[in-house]
């Protein structure tokens, strides 16, 4: 089974690129997008009707959503945390499978200026808890944009950052806790050095030069550890300043 996620930064954007194409040739069992800016209602399906589609869409239009494209319908698919405070961006799908639970997630960003991070520790915390109660009942792969550089190998500048968003020391030990709780970062089981990332910003040629972050993920219970047979990232993959990455589950 291959399981892939990718922030696509506008669905609509992405459509009039290289989404379709893209779709094709990766052929992904299960697709997982972030920062879709859409409902299901805003784009033509255009894809494979082999896909069945859910979407969680944000309260403000154009901002934020996530969707699942899967192959195998699940048994049960639900939307957000139980959380009205989390709940008004369209940032959870949970979608239940026979195995395990598979949770599409867009982190929210602590802003530029660190406005948010004190709502961001907040949701970081209340993440983990609702994955440890799905955790109780099967295992849990979770994944998207968690829009943190885990540790100064995850992106290319770590001294210029220490302190700007998305590497702050808070952020940084919100993740660290998914890690304590048992949750394994499928792309270091496999992959122990730096200079892969999955973000660039827009300016300067970062993309072109590597000068990059890596905030995109998937994450797995331990229990799942013996069926993982590798992990990816698709950083050749245009379209979005993020690209694809992903995994394949025996």
């Amino acid at each position: 089974m291959k399981i892939v996620s990718w922030n696509v930064n506008g669905l609509r954007a992405v459509l009039r690129k290289n989404f379709l194409d893209y779709l094709v040739d990766e052929n992904p069992d299960i697709l997982c997008l972030q920062e879709t800016k859409a409902s299901p209602n805003d784009v033509e399906q255009l894809w494979s009707a082999a896909y069945t589609t859910y979407w969680n869409v944000a309260h403000k239009k154009g901002y934020s959503g996530t969707s699942i494209f899967t192959k195998t319908r699940p048994a049960r698919v639900t939307y957000g945390l139980g959380l009205a405070v989390h709940d008004q961006e369209g940032r959870v799908i949970t979608a239940e499978y026979a195995d395990f639970f598979l949770v599409n997630v867009y982190v929210p960003n602590s802003r530029r200026e660190l406005t948010r991070l004190a709502y961001r520790q907040q949701w970081d915390r209340d993440f983990l808890r609702y994955l440890c109660k799905l955790e109780r009942r099967k295992p849990v792969v979770f994944c998207g944009d968690l829009n943190v550089a885990h540790t100064e190998i995850d992106l290319a500048n770590p001294k210029a950052n220490v302190r700007n968003h998305g590497f702050t020391p808070e952020e940084r030990a919100g993740f660290s806790a998914f890690v304590k709780a048992g949750f394994l970062d499928t792309f270091r089981v496999f992959e122990p050095r730096g200079g892969h990332y999955t973000w660039w910003t827009p300016f300067g040629g970062a993309r072109s030069r590597n000068i990059g972050w890596r905030i995109d993920y998937v994450l797995i219970s331990a229990a799942l550890r013996p069926r993982l047979q590798r992990a990816f990232i698709r950083a050749d993959v245009p379209g979005s300043d993020h690209c694809p990455v992903g995994i394949g589950l025996r």
